[in-house]
């Protein structure tokens, strides 16, 4: 893949979430850790699926994560998603973080996944997914 590829590139689906990486989130490298980035965009897949499932979710799986780059201090960390799927409990949410690097206005994919959510009552037990009002 060129360096290119990722800046033609357009983010998919909705931004949920914007925040800046800072030097309490990297590891001895200098780069931030790949833990709060996955925070970060688990914290945006929650915010889209409890919007749909009127309610309390809990994520219970993270598929196909794939780190494509480094995200870096002063970075701007952008995670956009979709909803992919709904079941009866739970939901599919198809999640992309893209990094607005500091000081030079390139924007670059960093990672993507598929977070799985299930909605849950208030003590934690699989509820229905309302249905759509699209349905």
């Amino acid at each position: 893949m060129s360096e290119n590829t990722n800046i033609e590139e357009s983010p998919k689906g909705e931004l949920v979430l914007r925040t800046v990486a800072m030097p309490a989130d990297t590891n001895a490298a200098g780069d931030i850790f790949g833990g709060w980035v996955l925070s970060q965009m688990d914290m945006a897949g929650a915010a889209l699926a409890v919007e749909r499932a009127e309610g309390r979710v809990v994520t219970i799986a993270v598929d196909k994560m794939k780190f494509i780059r480094p995200v870096k201090v002063g970075d701007i960390l952008c995670v956009y998603g979709e909803i992919t799927r709904v079941g009866t409990t739970s939901l599919e949410v198809k999640l992309e973080a893209w990094a607005r690097r500091h000081l030079k206005g390139l924007r670059e994919k960093v990672t993507e996944a598929l977070f799985t959510m299930v909605s849950v009552d208030e003590h934690g037990k699989p509820r229905p997914v309302p249905k759509s009002s699209d349905s």
